[in-house]
């Protein structure tokens, strides 16, 4: 299975970077978070803030900045390290954070008894620890000391506090080498030794560590730095590391760092006996100054591959993607085989593993995987007629039989369909129903095709409610097989907390994305390793549903009333809203697929491939750069071609109305004489309490009320889409066995519906309502959303409610204007389409309603017209309480 190493964020430290530090001490939280957001966008899975500055007063700090990050879901969705030497700071920001946090860092250096009752606190609010390697002697230096200290903290924590194991993140510290001290040259070999020792001896926990420490002695040769950086995380993640504070994408791929280099570096961190007669510090001192500056050296590409034996030139025809050649090759190993099957399961296979291979050790990156399988389902489409006439053949044996779906309602499969070609590179047979699949259908179909394992995917919010009904009817129809859920908006808290306790005759597990997949399949389908995985896993959501349950309680959030005193105030001076051209609907039957392509934003592109980091930057990073190259090269062409020979269609429509806030309703009046309601918003309200003066927002709080100073406003709305043609499209490839491009298809056409999407708002605010008719913006500009206004779609943080989708498709007659429907769970068709609401307001922004309280969704219920438990199943995802435990509670009163 593929070691994952999580990249922690350094840069919202105010020990660390001095840029951030600034900020914090002006005051200037905006700026500070945009440095958050770009530490996410460059690929930080963990981000860590610390306040501790003597110039701050770091408690108010860290509770600032805090419920900022809460109100913004583009940083909120990873999980935030709360790093401080005082621990009041890190209990202010405990209180803070939605999700589950890390505490960085407890120790033994006050002795045990200050250890425990830390540990206490961070169990209590169910935050997972970093647990340094210092005790009341100091810090460990040594192999045997680390291990000691580890080893003391855990016994602690496990048998005395009680602390769920994989919540404990040991730090055994990573000192520096090459400094010229003899005493100093093992440090990095301890620190290697003692992680391989506590990932043995101590179950579940984890270890992490500042990886820049390594490297201290040449600050200033950054080149040899991140050589160092590569080498020591080459050998501390085989040994077991975890995770660590570096800038992994700034790092050189192991294989490519220059030879001699790279075994003077190494010969450094192993500590390996001295080559010449100076020491190993001394040579790596001598060499260094010839890499100052260095970018690295481009690879050669030539046709000297195809001089070799013919079993090679395919297994380099599957690794490089290379279609070109694979036909004659595969015939020429065909004659040289027995029987056409033996070209499969010998050399076409053998190509496969080596694939696999490179892409578990992080060598290759998804793009390039399904590549790999449109040059083996070529190959294998040569063969199968010669297969058909030897009727003496037997099938090929498979590792294993999937099914997959994306579940009722919805119909999103671009995910999906990458994880069912990487698991058919590693000879799996996958079954997929598509999308928008009911439970029945899923289930009769496993039970028909005798499958081994059924994974359900889905990127809408009701699709968890699917799911997590699948899963009971299996339990019903008393099936035992593994359970895999994948998709968007899926957790590995949701599944444990929603969806496995409803399946208990067989076992579930969250696959977070495709580089896990089979390596999962694998382990559940072993005959040796199987319970064990599955008893892992089980044993992994109890603790998981038990520490849910204990954040829970400690998430206290403002009530509805008095969420709603802290609303935000227009202020008629600033809000002077503007007419739109025309009153009503307009639609555009095909917008110019062309404008569409200066649009794009390329970041998301490039996520959906599993290529993380910005672009342009993506394409010079030193890991995923030479991926994200040839999959925008094969994205630009395929675009043009989409444009040129007019694949897809681009659909639209957009209206504006007369509009009044009332409460936290927003009323869509038919004319100007706003005497007939044409339709009513409902809007959500954020209570999460507030410090600093900071409101409580809901979208609603952007139009002017209705009562008080009457001030006649206004709201848009739209739906877009550039599906039309895209199906057609990718099933044209997939007929033909080209994945690759089918996804690729998909892929293009999501962007261009977001590019659509954009370019109307830039229509709309310059000429159809025209509030902002002066603004010149970039491109760049436009991506990054630097302009008045807003355009939230229900379903998104702002209005979690995917249901008020069928308002605004009403209000707009989407199906009729733009060939748009939705389904049963309010997902949009065709998949590449994006819809929402327009409001002017110049302080409208961006923010998410987070978790509410029972009041506010009874109150929800009421003006929506539903019950309660209507209200619940809609609203579950952001429910801050257990909608059962409070059935019992309400029974019982």
């Amino acid at each position: 299975m593929r070691p994952t190493f999580i990249n922690v964020g350094e840069r919202t430290n105010v020990t660390g970077s001095a840029k951030f530090k600034k900020l914090i001490v002006e005051g200037d939280y905006s700026a500070a978070l945009t440095v958050a957001r770009q530490q996410v966008e460059a690929g930080a899975q963990i981000i860590d803030i610390n306040m501790d500055e003597g110039l701050l007063d770091s408690k108010s700090a860290m509770v600032t900045f805090l419920n900022l990050i809460a109100a913004e879901p583009d940083i909120a969705r990873v999980p935030v390290m709360i790093d401080s030497s005082k621990w009041e700071v890190i209990e202010a920001g405990l209180k803070c954070v939605q999700g589950k946090p890390i505490v960085n860092s407890i120790s033994m250096k006050e002795g045990e008894d200050a250890f425990r009752e830390q540990a206490v606190k961070c169990l209590r609010y169910g935050a997972a620890v970093v647990v340094m390697a210092f005790d009341e002697v100091g810090q460990a230096d040594t192999a045997a000391r680390k291990i000691e200290i580890c080893t003391r903290a855990y016994r602690i924590l496990v048998e005395e506090v009680g602390f769920p194991p994989e919540d404990i993140i040991f730090d055994p510290n990573i000192f520096a080498v090459a400094t010229g001290i003899e005493e100093h040259d093992n440090y990095a070999v301890d620190f290697i030794e003692a992680t391989a020792e506590i990932k043995r001896a101590l179950p579940y926990a984890r270890i992490s560590g500042g990886v820049s420490n390594v490297s201290f002695s040449f600050r200033g040769n950054e080149p040899v730095r991140r050589a160092i950086h590569s080498v020591f995380l080459y050998h501390a993640i085989k040994a077991g590391m975890d995770m660590g504070i570096v800038n992994a994408g700034d790092l050189p791929v192991y294989d490519d760092i220059d030879a001699t280099l790279r075994e003077a570096v190494e010969d450094v961190i192993l500590n390996r006996p001295q080559r010449t007669n100076v020491s190993n510090t001394e040579r790596l001192v001598d060499i260094a100054p010839n890499y100052k500056g260095d970018k690295g050296v481009a690879r050669v590409v030539d046709l000297k591959w195809r001089d070799q034996p013919v079993g090679k030139r395919i297994e380099h025809a599957l690794v490089n993607g290379i279609t070109e050649f694979i036909d004659a090759d595969t015939e020429e190993a065909r004659l040289e085989a027995e029987r056409p099957l033996h070209v499969i399961e010998g050399p076409l296979m053998d190509g496969m593993n080596v694939v696999g291979d490179l892409f578990g050790a992080g060598k290759m990156f998804l793009p390039q995987v399904v590549k790999s399988a449109r040059v083996m389902k070529q190959a294998v489409a040569w063969l199968e007629p010669y297969m058909e006439a030897e009727k003496a053949g037997k099938p090929r044996e498979q590792a294993g039989r999937i099914l997959m779906a994306t579940v009722k309602g919805d119909v999103h499969d671009i995910g999906k369909n990458i994880v069912g070609v990487v698991l058919q590179c590693n000879n799996y047979e996958v079954i997929d129903l598509g999308v928008m699949v009911p439970a029945d259908r899923i289930l009769d179909a496993a039970i028909e095709h005798n499958v081994d394992i059924i994974g359900l995917s889905g990127l809408i919010t009701p699709s968890l409610d699917e799911m997590v009904f699948v899963a009971r009817e299996m339990e019903r129809r008393g099936f035992d097989i593994p359970l895999l859920i994948g998709g968007a908006t899926t957790s590995r808290t949701h599944t444990a907390v929603k969806i496995e306790p409803g399946y208990r005759k067989g076992s579930t597990t969250y696959v977070v994305d495709a580089s896990r997949a089979v390596g999962v399949v694998s382990g559940l389908l072993s005959k040796t390793e199987r319970s064990r995985n599955e008893a892992v896993t089980r044993d992994e959501y109890i603790r998981i549903r038990e520490q849910y349950a204990r954040g829970q309680e400690v998430k206290a959030r403002a009530t509805l009333s008095e969420a709603r005193k802290n609303a935000f105030r227009l202020d008629p001076a600033v809000h002077m809203p503007c007419a739109p051209s025309f009153i009503g609907v307009k639609a555009f039957d095909s917008w110019d697929l062309a404008d569409l392509a200066d649009h794009i934003d390329w970041t998301p592109f490039f996520a959906s491939w599993e290529l993380i980091g910005r672009y342009p930057q993506i394409l010079d990073d030193e890991i995923v750069g030479e991926a994200a190259k040839d999959l925008f090269a094969d994205a630009k062409v395929m675009l043009k071609r989409i444009i040129d020979e007019k694949w897809f269609t681009a659909s639209g429509v957009v209206g504006f109305w007369p509009a009044q806030a009332e409460g936290d309703d927003i009323i869509v009046f038919e004319d100007e004489t706003r005497s007939q309601e044409l339709a009513r918003f409902h809007t959500l309200r954020q209570q999460i309490k507030k410090a600093n003066g900071k409101p409580n927002l809901a979208l609603s709080d952007f139009i002017a009320p209705r009562e008080g100073p009457s001030t006649a406003d206004y709201i848009g709305a739209f739906a877009v889409t550039t599906g039309h043609g895209e199906l057609e499209a990718s099933k044209r490839f997939k007929d033909a066995g080209d994945d690759y491009s089918a996804i690729m298809a998909s892929a293009l056409a999501d962007r261009l519906a977001e590019a659509f999407a954009e370019a109307l708002h830039k229509k709309v605010r310059a000429e159809l309502w025209g509030y902002a008719a002066d603004e010149e913006t970039t491109t760049d500009e436009l991506i990054a959303e630097q302009y008045q206004g807003i355009r939230p779609a229900p379903g998104y943080p702002a209005q979690p409610d995917h249901t008020e989708k069928a308002t605004l498709f009403r209000i707009l007659n989407a199906e009729a204007n733009a060939g748009m429907a939705l389904t049963e769970s309010f997902a949009m068709t065709p998949p590449a389409s994006v819809s929402g609401l327009y409001f002017g307001h110049p302080g409208s922004h961006y923010f998410g309603v987070g978790k509410i309280d029972r009041d506010q969704v009874e109150d929800y219920a009421a003006r929506k017209g539903w019950d309660v438990e209507t209200c619940e199943r809609w609203l579950s995802p952001i429910l801050n309480y257990d909608p059962g435990v409070a059935a019992v509670r309400d029974a019982a009163a």
